[in-house]
């Protein structure tokens, strides 16, 4: 009788973490939204690989993630999805009950954006948003497909596109940065059976054709590296970016957030 109700005590304590960590991904998709009465300004914050790798600026330790996302939970920020950027940015919309407000990207698809992020994204209940190169999917220190369909189906990541091959637009000419956008952004569809509306130029290089170019292959925005908080006034694919570095301090990464 007694290893009975252990065996119920326990049985209710998962069914409690299991519908809480469902009430939290599903929270998203119960939001209402509201036209702002003012222009938003969104912090999207950039990383890139998770590792410990000193003197590698792309490299941000798990550790220091840990934190960074700790203080986001902590400080009740909302992170944004790519269809949700478009509500804030081109639609001037925003949560009605959630006036802290961040976007927090992972460029390229490293591997251990499933072995290191990951885990801490479920932790403290953060939505990231991945820019694959398409061509460098289940090659080694890059996502496999099977990572990405899980994280996928977890609904704490999004994946979008930073092209086929990850070749600076800007030394391209119209048609190659045509083939760099619609190849990737036909995997996406393929694969992941989603539509593709957000891409992330690689290196943030780019030039005057590159807007026009994403615009007629079908995206909605795009993201740049230039520093600051994206808005309206940049246009849709022209987005700024915080960089988030190795060894930023708290107080640091705190001012990415800010106006």
């Amino acid at each position: 009788m007694f290893k009975r109700l252990i065996l119920l005590c326990l049985a209710l304590v998962l069914v409690g973490v299991l519908l809480t960590q469902s009430v939290f991904a599903s929270s998203k998709y119960t939001t209402k939204w509201e036209k702002s009465n003012a222009p938003v300004n969104l912090p999207i914050l950039m990383c890139h690989s998770v590792e410990n790798k000193p003197g590698n600026g792309l490299c941000v330790p798990p550790e220091q993630l840990e934190q960074q996302l700790k203080y986001l939970h902590e400080q009740g920020y909302y992170t944004v999805t790519p269809a949700e950027a478009y509500k804030i940015l081109v639609q001037n919309k925003v949560p009605k009950k959630h006036k802290k407000l961040v976007m927090v990207t992972f460029d390229d698809g490293y591997e251990n954006n499933y072995t290191a992020a990951y885990p801490l994204l479920k932790k403290y209940h953060i939505h990231a948003t991945i820019g694959l190169i398409t061509s460098k999917i289940d090659t080694q220190g890059m996502l496999t497909l099977k990572q990405i369909k899980e994280m996928k189906k977890s609904k704490w990541v999004s994946f979008v596109s930073h092209t086929q091959n990850h070749q600076e637009l800007d030394r391209l000419d119209e048609a190659g940065q045509r083939e760099e956008m619609q190849a990737s952004r036909t995997w996406l569809k393929r694969n992941l059976h989603q539509k593709p509306d957000l891409l992330v130029y690689p290196v943030g290089r780019y030039n005057e054709v590159s807007p026009k170019v994403a615009k007629e292959s079908g995206y909605k925005l795009a993201l740049t590296t230039q520093p600051g908080l994206a808005n309206a006034e940049q246009g849709k694919y022209e987005l700024h970016r915080q960089r988030v570095v190795p060894d930023m301090t708290q107080e640091a990464f705190a001012k990415l957030l800010q106006p």
